[in-house]
């Protein structure tokens, strides 16, 4: 297990740290206010090779390996949770068309993910089907050029500006991937405003009305989604979310050590031990992400159960780490202008996406046990 970042991993790191200072943070209050982030932000986190950054450089990728990746989503977590939604949910289905997309649907979305001309969005919950995935309602019914779907996402990441949603539906021969573009007959994307955190994130509900999808569109093959395609999008999606987390353990720890440094209040026991707990899970959720990003790279089987732990872990740590740094900024920690009451918010829902902490808690419980130490982690 990589306990250490080698040179140019640190010299990765720190690029992406810049990056996300200067672009990114910046604009993250506006969009928390605002419930809403401006396309252009994506067209130069494009254009800095961040969407999509595990794509090949045959498709226009930047072929990053998924250690790097998770620095990158750590610095841009830290910056804004929002931000860093897009990014997930965009790399979810340009990592499944890499994996389970035919040579056309790689040829012609691939190189419009990277570059930004395209943004993709991750269809898979449902009003009642959350983590369930076996709970997908939403049906695709085969006709003669491909599937009509009929039925209802919610909670849809980006739903609001994706250009081409990657959607879970069941045809006759069980839970399938489809390709939807955005401004297909029979579909209706609506708003969702007012959410507690990831506020930019701009949340939305796709509602299908025999919505007619070209056979072409089906990703992987039909009946098989689950569970292929899910386990692999939501391990990459988990992976993220845990590196986001520690970008937000450490912003808070950031904000708190320095707030108490000013204030004088450094030196008093009860707030060293709040910072001392920051550091500590900022660490260990580190040495977890880079666990799974170890493994995910290796294609081990271990993978999903290593991402769902960090993930976990960190979700649960982000949401301490964010409690403490308000405890210790005060009245400050509480203002609208302070980013650790951004922080706070967006904390509780990295303890509800990509399965919450009672469905990880489940999962771990069962089956990480005998993978604890060195097993397979396998149930």
């Amino acid at each position: 297990m990589r306990l250490t970042l080698d040179p140019a991993q640190r010299e990765l790191h720190a690029g992406f740290r810049k990056l996300a200072d200067e672009l990114v943070a910046p604009l993250a209050a506006g969009h928390d206010t605002a419930e809403r982030i401006d396309r252009a932000l994506f067209e130069q986190l494009a254009s800095e090779g961040c969407l999509a950054p595990l794509t090949p450089e045959e498709f226009g990728g930047r072929g990053l390996d998924p250690i790097a990746y998770g620095l990158l989503h750590e610095e841009i977590g830290r910056a804004c949770s929002s931000t860093r939604s897009l990014l997930t949910v965009h790399d979810m289905v340009a990592d499944t068309l890499r994996r389970w997309g035919t040579p056309e649907q790689r040829g012609h979305w691939l190189p419009e993910l990277v570059a930004g001309r395209s943004l993709a969005a991750f269809a898979l919950s449902e009003p009642e089907a959350g983590s369930d995935a076996g709970a997908v309602t939403t049906t695709a019914e085969p006709t003669a050029t491909g599937y009509a779907v009929t039925g209802t996402k919610r909670w849809i990441s980006f739903g609001q500006l994706a250009d081409v949603y990657l959607v879970f539906a069941r045809t006759p021969r069980g839970l399938s991937a489809l390709l939807v573009e955005r401004g297909t007959p029979g579909l209706e994307v609506v708003p969702i405003n007012g959410m507690l955190g990831t506020r930019g994130a701009m949340l939305g509900e796709l509602r299908f009305d025999h919505c007619e999808v070209p056979a072409a569109n089906l990703v992987g093959p039909d009946g098989r989604a689950h569970p292929y395609i899910t386990v692999s999008a939501l391990t990459l999606g988990r992976y993220s979310v845990a590196s986001g987390s520690i970008g937000i353990v450490q912003g808070c720890l950031d904000a708190a050590a320095a707030h108490a440094g000013r204030r004088g209040v450094i030196a008093h026991q009860l707030v060293q031990r709040l910072i001392a707990d920051m550091v500590v899970s900022a660490r260990a959720g580190r040495l977890l992400t880079l666990r799974a990003g170890e493994l995910i790279g290796a294609n081990s089987p271990d993978a999903p159960m290593a991402a769902t732990e960090a993930k976990y872990f960190a979700g649960v740590a982000a949401g301490d780490a964010a409690r403490d740094a308000v405890q210790v900024l005060g009245a400050t920690g509480c203002s609208a202008d302070s980013p650790v009451a951004r922080y706070f918010r967006d904390a509780k829902v990295m303890e509800v996406i990509e399965g919450s902490n009672e469905i990880s808690q489940t999962m771990i419980g069962r089956f990480g046990h005998s993978g604890a130490v060195g097993g397979t982690g396998k149930g």
